[in-house]
């Protein structure tokens, strides 16, 4: 079984062969800028993980579906950063910027062609499953967005509104990629079942993760600046939770800071910030990342694993929820 560090390697190399040069340049290469510019590649990597707890025999019905989770993964980033009017992607110029938006949308359209094109390689025996799971996910995936969206023109949501909303757009990509790998290694159903759950709940603590060092990060650490979600009035863990257990007078403030235009961005943040420490929704947003470690581990439980693939498993788990970038 390969180290984590073995599949970085393994993925870095692979991105390499999937995003050969071809024409037309414009394109292809908004492809392989994207494919480039960095991330966790946690996709991939969570379904070379899972195949390898059982099987060792690492050929392109393996190698090039895990890259496929990649690829679709990039599309809907490329994607969202025109609907977002993102400027940067992990401290790049923006595909639809470099280029225009026209060069973007086409390309991302040919992304989510080619990862079929790449899920087309695994052992015909697994195709349908495969392509039933991969195509059920992007659908959900696309569902998650529109739900995204919708919630940007309510003054506030649920939390299971918000948790319903992140499961579809964020937890179903790793929920899949870590029943993808089972299945392709020829795992028994119940146990790519339980490993999908195990990636769901992974993939719920990712986000919360992500909305708490937006606003609690370490610039240093982070690598980018934080504050982007305040300042875009963006509905995250935080401010669902911190709108569910405001009194009448917080929730005031809350409105009042929603309502401040960009000229008091630094203050916007600030008081935002101070409220949420108020409130504990900094140390309850810690508690909900415990809360999903925890029901990944319950899902597997079950699985059969050595301590090696477990603590393998764990490790994994703890960088993806636990990181300070």
């Amino acid at each position: 079984m390969y180290s984590l560090e073995e599949l970085d390697r393994i993925i870095e190399r692979m991105t390499g062969v999937v995003c050969r040069e071809k024409e037309p340049c414009n394109l292809y290469d908004p492809i392989g800028y994207m494919m480039s510019i960095g991330g966790k590649r946690i996709r991939p990597k969570m379904c070379l993980l899972t195949y390898g707890l059982f099987s060792n025999q690492y050929d392109n019905s393996i190698l090039y579906p895990a890259m496929a989770l990649e690829m679709f993964h990039e599309f809907t980033l490329l994607h969202d950063d025109i609907m977002d009017k993102s400027d940067t992607r992990r401290g790049h110029t923006t595909v639809y910027r470099k280029w225009n938006q026209n060069i973007a949308i086409l390309s991302g359209d040919v992304m989510s062609i080619e990862a079929y094109r790449l899920l087309g390689s695994v052992n015909p025996k697994y195709l349908k499953k495969a392509m039933d799971l991969f195509t059920d996910m992007a659908v959900k995936v696309c569902e998650g967005q529109q739900y995204d969206m919708d919630f940007e023109n309510l003054p506030f949501i649920t939390m299971d509104d918000y948790m319903s909303m992140i499961g579809l757009k964020t937890a179903v990509l790793i929920a899949c990629s870590a029943k993808m790998g089972a299945l392709l290694a020829g795992a028994p159903d119940e146990v790519c079942d339980a490993l999908y759950r195990y990636g769901y709940q992974i993939g719920l603590a990712f986000q919360i993760t992500d909305d708490y060092l937006d606003t609690f990060g370490n610039e240093r650490t982070f690598g980018k600046k934080i504050g982007g979600d305040i300042a875009n009035n963006k509905k995250t863990w935080l401010l669902v939770e911190a709108f569910r257990l405001a009194d009448a007078s917080q929730r005031r403030t809350l409105e009042e800071l929603l309502n401040l235009d960009d000229s008091h961005k630094e203050e916007k943040f600030d008081s935002m910030r101070r409220l949420y420490e108020d409130l504990g929704v900094k140390e309850k947003a810690i508690e909900a990342m415990d809360l999903c470690k925890r029901k990944a581990d319950e899902s597997i439980a079950a699985v059969n694993l050595s301590d090696v693939q477990k603590n393998l498993m764990d490790s994994f788990a703890n960088q993806l929820i636990y990181r300070e970038k």
